[in-house]
């Protein structure tokens, strides 16, 4: 793996601080957390200044729309638009990092035009449909059924956990369509567009407050057969491109940002004189350690996610993203942790942005994959372990 920057990249990174020292200024205030509509306006309207720009979609090929500019490029955007605190991709995390990367490597050429240029304009949201109240971590139990009518599938079925779903155009929805098959070969992955007839929202209210997540209840929705992505039952395979990309590089921005919350939490510990606690420094000292590894781990998934494109591969992160999704999750854990231990009292304050931070940590350990699951695939396809019964 080589961490050199070439000429055209000190170039590229050069470039993009100057616009982002430009455009930053002038950007509009965030909206209130708790305002989706809103929020979904200003993510979307950022998303358009970085397409009118040249920057959406770098890494993607250019036959989807993309920069093919390779994931490097990519990494090089992601770490300076966190570090200028440049807005985050917000409501369009879906498209951007899952649904859009997927249909880029597995859709046809129709389905990549139709739905890649509104995502990278920053014109359509989407959520994901994948879990559901009996089929969280064991995705490959999931229920919901799609039968085939003519050239729709009629979809029955309820999902949780659903991303963005309160504000979205489409979805990115894995169902059953071969219910006598087994597991996880009866699946297809459909795009479903989320203003047809039948389809029921309910937000869900986090710790934090905030509603990005709900409920969604399928009775009798029709989803043209175009809109499936791979063959009838074979979306399991498209499922875990998917999931690849979400562990691989999906939160390679958040790691950055948790870099920066380190540094301020160690000034908040040299203001309020908690830095004198030599176990405390060794604490955040061993932080900036796993989160500086943690960096280094994501340039070498988007290392093998380049070697995959030039092989003529997906481009999706291999088991090194899931090395990467469980640790990160602990790290972020931890991080908040100590900044409950540098606060004391304040921390237990719930509108103090920490103790936000700390009750958004929580759910690390479960979202893309629960701590367990990266935990099973580790042992089975990188340590060579039997699979678990």
């Amino acid at each position: 793996m080589d961490l050199t920057s070439t000429p055209q990249e000190q170039a590229f990174r050069a470039r993009l601080r100057r616009w982002l020292r430009e455009t930053l200024p002038a950007l509009p205030a965030p909206p209130d957390p708790a305002d989706w509509p809103a929020r979904r306006a200003y993510d979307c309207a950022w998303q358009r200044a970085l397409h009118d720009a040249g920057y959406a979609g770098l890494h993607w090929p250019a036959d989807a729309g993309g920069g093919g500019a390779g994931p490097t490029r990519h990494l090089i955007f992601l770490e300076e638009t966190e570090r200028a605190g440049a807005p985050y991709v917000g409501a369009n995390f879906v498209g951007l990092l899952h649904a859009g990367p997927t249909i880029a490597a597995e859709g046809t050429a129709a389905q990549k035009a139709r739905w890649l240029p509104p995502i990278l304009r920053g014109e359509e949201v989407w959520c994901q449909g994948f879990s559901e109240p009996e089929a969280g971590s064991d995705l490959a139990s999931l229920r919901t059924r799609a039968v085939r009518d003519g050239d729709a599938y009629v979809v029955t079925g309820s999902k949780v956990w659903t991303s963005h779903a309160q504000v979205a155009d489409w979805c990115e929805l894995l169902v059953r369509t071969d219910p006598a098959a087994p597991g996880h070969k009866g699946l297809s992955w459909l795009v479903m567009p989320m203003d047809a007839p039948g389809i029921t929202v309910r937000p869900l209210r986090t710790l934090t407050g905030t509603a990005e997540f709900a409920e969604v209840f399928l009775d009798g929705v029709r989803v043209p057969v175009a809109n499936r992505v791979g063959a009838e039952n074979d979306g399991w395979r498209v499922c875990m491109v998917t999931l690849a990309f979400e562990r691989g590089t999906a939160f390679a921005g958040e790691v950055i940002a948790c870099r920066r919350t380190l540094v301020r939490l160690a000034r908040e510990a040299h203001d309020n004189g908690r830095w004198q606690d030599a176990v405390l420094r060794r604490r955040l000292g061993r932080l900036n350690a796993e989160f500086s590894a943690l960096w280094r781990l994501v340039q070498w998934n988007v290392s093998e996610a380049e070697a995959s494109l030039r092989e003529g591969g997906s481009g999706a992160p291999g088991v090194g993203g899931s090395v990467f999704k469980l640790r990160y999750s602990q790290a972020r854990q931890e991080l908040y942790d100590a900044a409950a231990e540098v606060l004391g009292p304040r921390a237990l304050d719930a509108g103090h942005e920490w103790t936000t931070g700390r009750l958004s940590s929580l759910s690390y350990t479960i979202a893309a994959g629960t701590s367990q699951i990266q935990q099973n695939i580790i042992a089975e396809r990188v340590l060579g372990l039997p699979r678990g019964r």
